[in-house]
């Protein structure tokens, strides 16, 4: 297990995957230190994508795999921001498991 060292000093807990031990823990200031660890600045569009991310799994209580990220962001923000291509623009190699990890979630179920 790793940590995150926030500027206020303190420490926040990572699984081996690298996600957040506690869900608890995450804020705009722990994302932004886990978009770096990925070599992301964050933007506007991939606030975006986090917060939609977040009130998904609010709602289900998991992480969704890609196909059903794409479904959610069509029905949300539109179908030309609703492609793996774009997604894959903002969170190269893995967009679902990227951005859950930087929105503080668990790693979805098929990522590898």
């Amino acid at each position: 297990m790793s940590s995150l060292r926030l500027a206020s000093g303190e420490s926040v807990a990572l699984d081996e995957n690298g996600f957040l031990a506690n869900l608890d823990d995450w804020n705009e200031a722990v994302a932004q230190l886990l978009a770096t660890e990925e070599g992301l600045e964050l933007t506007e569009s991939h606030w975006e994508i986090i917060w939609l991310l977040r009130d998904f799994y609010n709602t289900y209580t998991i992480s969704p795999a890609m196909r059903v990220l794409v479904k959610q962001i069509k029905a949300q923000l539109g179908p030309e921001k609703a492609s793996s291509i774009y997604l894959l623009k903002l969170f190269p190699e893995s967009p679902a498991k990227i951005a859950s990890k930087i929105a503080g979630l668990p790693k979805p179920t098929n990522c590898l």
